[in-house]
Formats: structure tokens, sequence, C-alpha cells
């Protein structure tokens, strides 16, 4: 689905001499290198290295370094805090990888657009640095090969997540000779006090082996320093009271060293705070490009971008009240990192919680901003659903942040949703025999409510449910589902609460008779619901248990009602479905064919003809275990879904399953209900494991997925 940005990317890096070498890392959504000449970006975190299971995690990109001496040399550390980070290693500017696992981990959710973390000597590329969040600072000699933690600083590791240290700075720029001497370290509060150091930024005069305290200004005594930014002469840092995303002030820019030496403050706000800087030239008509953050909204005397022609001196405000793509949504708020293209002074960037905004005219009294998101597309999709073959529209996703979209176009933005703003879609469904009939689900995040909308008319007008079901204002965890059954019916199960049906357009709701579902601490569940779409009045509901080490295990209930009350399969239960998380499960049920339903339990896949009277299981999946995790490590079938049956095929469906088989992970796909199965994705289409599958009923061969914050993809 072409959507363009919809997730926070926390930094930007451009090559300091290669003109248009730029890459952008992202939270959750892994890391894309520009493509000037075809004025979109590349995702280069797709393939190998970026798997299912905990690999995924190596979608959140903590840190990218580029060598100044050979522009096809990347590095990039990526990791959550499950398993140590990786330093991934690209010597073509990230079309392929290799990587070394890194002795600590990555992957805070504070303060995630500072940085870099990672620097290379300019002067010496083979000799790098990393500021980490829990561990203090680390060095490698051999171009990030092996790493030993520098304790000539310290040699406190951490148990919970910190900011940390926050950057190295050299005091350096000539490429080329010995390695550095002098250098500077920037280092969060956070860490400085859990490791008794005595300030949050030191100096080094060899080479990083020992470290003294230099005495910051009293105003930003214990301030983060989101961003430094170095000009031959001088270095521009920026304290920020907050680290962000999006921190509130104060916040402070000073010059330090140049002429007179010392701090010299040359900036200040109390609205908002500063999240980055960035500089071009050096001298009295150095350029400063100042981030504004945590500045919602645009009018007159607002601040979100300044800039500076005279080292600092004045300002002016070269983003609030000018020219702005029309077609795009607030260009505030969360603007952690601005950069000045080095090979273009008038080509200016910063980020924001949905992507990136740029001007090419920065010098001009008005510059004109437009957004830079061309194919980085980091929605995450929360659900997905796909009407029979002919309706007016292509598929229903709801995503995370951006709410719910029905997309007629592949090749175009979607235009047709209820408007929620910012908000989650967590469900959707459609009545099979009048696709026209859209219910949809999800959280208004201003409000933390629950809410439900209808459309009688494919998506172009949207109406919301009178009224709500029982614990579906209050339960806005994503495991929620709906599911109708004709126009004006359906079901709807909020996390953690009996669902309730609705025979009247949501203006009253009924409580089914399913049972109660027991709390999972830390794991919020709701029934997956399907309807059945050869016959309206039966209903499936399945009960993954909630978590892994869960009892009992899955559970089928039917319904004959159109979802009214619901008798448990004891089919099911003599099948001994595993328990596992609402996330990591999946049913789907055969249009083609009344009773046919299809669950992956987390770890398999069962099969039903008979309504589910009786289960099928599938041997060919199988979780995959290292024994570092409590949990699987890949699911052996988290993901299930149906779509258009090849021609000439013995089963009326194709069914295509996210898991694993004989030890690797894949999207799969059995033309002969399930007994054969061929990989249907390759190595370089991993997209960091696939959580949620749509099949296409017009089209055979054609499946909607949602990788790890990389959007809707779509196979032809």
């Amino acid at each position: 689905m072409k959507y363009g940005g919809g997730g926070y990317v926390d930094g930007l890096i451009f090559h300091p001499t290669s003109a248009n070498v730029l890459y952008a890392r992202t939270d959750v959504g892994g890391a894309y290198r520009w493509n000037q000449a075809a004025s979109q970006w590349v995702p280069i975190t797709d393939g190998l290295g970026f798997g299912a299971g905990l690999e995924g995690a190596f979608h959140s990109v903590e840190s990218i370094a580029v060598d100044p001496t050979n522009d096809q040399l990347v590095y990039m550390v990526a990791g959550g805090t499950q398993k140590n980070a990786r330093l991934y290693i690209s010597s073509n500017r990230g079309d392929s990888w290799t990587w070394v696992t890194l002795p600590f981990l990555a992957g805070a959710d504070v303060g995630r657009a500072i940085g870099e973390r990672l620097v290379l000597d300019p002067a010496h590329p083979s000799t790098m640095f990393y500021g980490s969040g829990r561990s203090g600072l680390w060095k490698s000699a051999d171009s990030g090969h092996t790493w030993a933690q520098v304790t000539g600083l310290s040699s406190y590791t951490a148990t919970d997540a910190m900011v940390g240290v926050e950057q190295v700075i050299f005091a350096n720029g000539t490429v080329g000779g010995q390695a550095t001497s002098n250098m500077w370290v920037a280092i969060a509060s956070d860490y400085a006090t859990a490791a008794g150091l005595t300030s949050t930024f030191y100096s080094s005069s060899d080479g990083g082996s020992s470290w003294t305290p230099v005495a910051l200004p009293a105003a930003v005594a214990g301030y983060y320093i989101p961003h430094v930014a170095r000009a031959s002469d001088a270095y521009y840092v920026v304290f920020n009271k907050n680290a962000g995303p999006g921190g509130d002030g104060p916040g402070y820019l000073y010059r330090y060293g140049g002429t007179g030496g010392g701090w010299t403050l040359l900036s200040s706000t109390t609205t908002g705070g500063y999240g980055g800087v960035s500089v071009y030239g050096s001298g009295p008509t150095t350029r400063i490009a100042l981030a504004v953050t945590a500045t919602w909204g645009d009018y007159v005397g607002q601040k979100i971008t300044q800039l500076s022609d005279n080292a600092g001196s004045t300002w002016r405000e070269i983003e609030s009240q000018m020219p702005h793509e029309q077609t795009s949504g607030g260009y505030w708020g969360w603007n952690d990192d601005v950069e000045i293209d080095p090979t273009n002074r008038d080509h200016l960037l910063h980020i924001d919680g949905p992507g990136i905004w740029e001007t090419m005219n920065a010098s001009s009294a008005t510059p004109s901003w437009s957004t830079k998101v061309n194919n980085l597309e980091e929605t995450a999709t929360l659900a997905l659903i796909t009407p029979p073959a002919g309706a007016t529209y292509k598929f229903i996703s709801s995503a995370g942040d951006i709410g719910p979209w029905v997309q007629t176009d592949l090749a175009t933005t979607p235009t047709k949703g209820p408007n929620t703003g910012w908000s989650n879609g967590n469900s959707a469904d459609m009545s099979w025999s009048d696709p026209q009939y859209i219910a949809v689900t999800g959280v208004t995040h201003a409000n933390n409510t629950g809410f439900g909308y209808w459309s009688g008319d494919g998506g172009s007008t949207w109406t919301s449910f009178a009224t709500l079901p029982p614990g579906a204002a209050a339960n806005t965890h994503e495991s929620s589902n709906i599911a109708v059954t004709s126009r004006n019916n359906a079901i709807w199960a909020p996390p953690d609460t009996v669902p309730s049906y609705t025979t009247n357009n949501g203006a009253s709701w009924t409580a089914t008779n399913l049972p109660a579902l027991s709390q999972t601490p830390g794991f919020p569940r709701s029934y997956r619901l399907a309807a059945d779409r050869k016959n309206p009045n039966k209903v499936y509901a399945y009960d993954s248990g909630g978590a892994s080490y869960a009892y009992p295990g899955g559970r089928v209930y039917v319904s004959t009602d159109g979802g009214h009350t619901f008798t448990l399969s004891q089919g099911s239960v003599s099948a001994n479905m595993h328990a596992d998380a609402y996330s990591v499960t999946s049913m789907a049920v055969n249009p083609n064919v009344e009773g046919d339903i299809w669950v992956a339990d987390g770890y398999t896949v069962y099969h039903s003809v008979d309504s589910g009277a009786t289960w099928t299981k599938l041997d060919n999946f199988a979780s995959l275990y290292t024994g570092t995790n409590f949990w699987s490590d890949t699911k052996g079938a988290n993901a299930l879904t149906l779509g258009k049956a090849a021609v000439g095929a013995p089963y009326s469906a194709a069914v295509y399953v996210s898991g694993v088989i004989n030890g690797q992970w894949g999207v799969w796909v059995s033309d002969n209900a399930g007994g054969t199965w061929t990989r249907f994705n390759d190595d370089a289409h991993q997209f960091g494991g696939v959580g949620k599958l749509a099949g296409d009923w017009n089209t055979y061969g054609r499946i909607y997925a949602a990788g790890g914050g990389r959007g809707v993809l779509y196979s032809n």
C-alpha cells in the first residue's frame, strides 16, 4: 500500500562529500537509502539478517555511520532489548549486509533520535566508537569486528534501559592519517549518575584511553545533549531538558571552542525544546539549522525550524507560516533531527512524527516545504482484510497511529477512511454478500477511547456507531476484533471482554454467551471472530489462550445463529491446540465452502472441514528455539490467510502461512489444502518477519503482508 511515511524516522545521515548519498533510520521499520534518480527511498533492511521472530528486533535501527573515505561503506547498529545488538556492515550502500553481534543491548525507547551514537574517526575510519544506553562507551579498532568497553570512562553496566552515552565528537575533520587523539563524549545524566561520573561532558587527549570532566554552563546541568554539530572552528551543542522524542524544553544551543574558547550561548527556548542542530561552513558566516521540538501547530510567532547565517548571532524562522505541501499533515511536534545537505547549503531536511520534511530553497525569504517520504513506508499494520472478488476496493488496512483505510488503488495514497486522526485502527470486516458495508474499530489516541464506524458505500462516507458494546470504549489494546455477517449485523470482541452483537447497526448491543476470558498479565486478548461466508448464520470464535505458558490451550467456538450464541467445539479441545498470544495466532475461513476453517496457533496449523467438529493438525510447521528466550525465537505458524486458488488446483483456495518448515522461516503457500508447501518469499524479502496476511480473491498469487514496521506490501 502506498501511504508515505506514517512512522517515526529518528535520524538522517548524509555522506559528508558524496552528493545525494543519504540514509534514514527508523525506530521500528528498518533503514532506507535515498535514490536520487528515482526520487524515492530504497528499503535496505528487508533481506537476510532481518527475518522473523526475535530477529525482527533488528528493524529498530539505533544509529548509522558512513565512511568518509568510501561512500560505499555504511555501518548500522540495530536491535531491541531482548538480544544483544548487531553491527551491520555493508560495502555496497546497504544492498547487502554482514553483521557482528555486539556485547551490549540497544533499542531504548526514550531518546531514540539522539546521536549519532555510532561514530567513525574521520582521520582513521577503522577506529570507531559507540555510545550505548546501558553499558557505557565502546571502541573498535578493526572496523567494528571486535569491541571493548572504554573502561577509562566507566565500566558500569545498568540492568535497566537508560539514555546512556549519547555521542562522541572528534576534534578532527581531516580524512586520512593517524587516529584522532582529542575528542569529547556526551553522557546523559541517568548513566552519569549511576556510574558515579562528575559531569555529562568529558574530554580525552589520548584517543579515549583516559577522560577528564568538562565544566558545563550552570543552566544546562543535568540536561540531555541530543545532537552536536562540528564546524572546522567550533562545535555547536544542543542541550535539552528532556530526551524526547518530542522532548519539551527548556532548550539551549551553545558554541563550544572557536575564538575565545569556552561556552557561548547562541539561543534558548522555553516554548518547546531543541532537538537537533546542523551546520554548514565556518567562521562568522556559519549557517546553523536548529530543530525546535515539542511545539505543536503553526501560527504567527511559532518556532519549528530556525536558521542563522551568522554563526548564531541572529535567527529567523524558516518553516512556520511558510508554504507547505497542502496534502500533508503536521510538520511540527517531533522535530528531533535537522540536517543541512553538506553539498548544498540550501537543501535542508528534518524529521517529525510521521516522516521527513524537505526544503530546497532554505535561503529564500519564504522557503517552500514538501514531504520526502516516497516509498518510505513505516506504518505499523495491526490488521488486514480483503473483500470478495469484484469489490470496489482492494483491502482494508487497520494501522497504528494512522487509523483504518480502505485501499482502492495500490499506486496511490488511500483517501477513504473515517478520518479518525491520530488513532489506531484495530480491526475491520465487511459483509461478504454486500461488501459496500464495512465496519471498523480502533482507538483515538487523544483521549485513549475506543471507536467504531460503519460505511454503507464502500468507504466513501462513514458514520460512528451510535453506541459501543461493553468494554469497547475503555479496553483499547489492538487485540480487538469485529466480524460482519450482513449489513447492519456485526459481532465485536473488545480486548479482555465478552463479545457483543448488534442487529441494528450499533444502535444497541447484546452480550453473547461466550465465556469471559481470564486475564493474562501483559497479554491482552480477545476472541478472534470470523463469519462463514457461505452461511453467515455461522460465526466462529477462536480463543488463542492468551500466552504461550497459559493453560488450557486454544479453543474454537461455533455459532449457528449469526453470532448470538456459541457452543464450544469439543474437536478443538481434542486437537490440543497450543496456547499463545493473540498477536501471533490467526484464523481464516474459506469463503467457497461452508464450514471450512483454518487456525494457526503460533506453533502449527489446524484445518477443519466440518465447522469445527473435527480438526486435522498439519505437522509441517514447528517453532524455532535457540534456548535464549522463554518463548520460541521464531513462531512455527503465526499468520494465515486464504486467497484465490490456482487454475486447476485440487482445493478451492490458496493457503498462505507465515511460519517455519524444516527449520526455515518464510511465507509458505499450498494449493492442495496443506498437502504440500512451497516457500512463497525468498531471502531478499523477509521484512523483519510477517505478522499479518490477507489473500486477494481476484488474482492468484497476490497477497498483502505486513512486515516489521514496513506498511503493507503486496506480491504479484
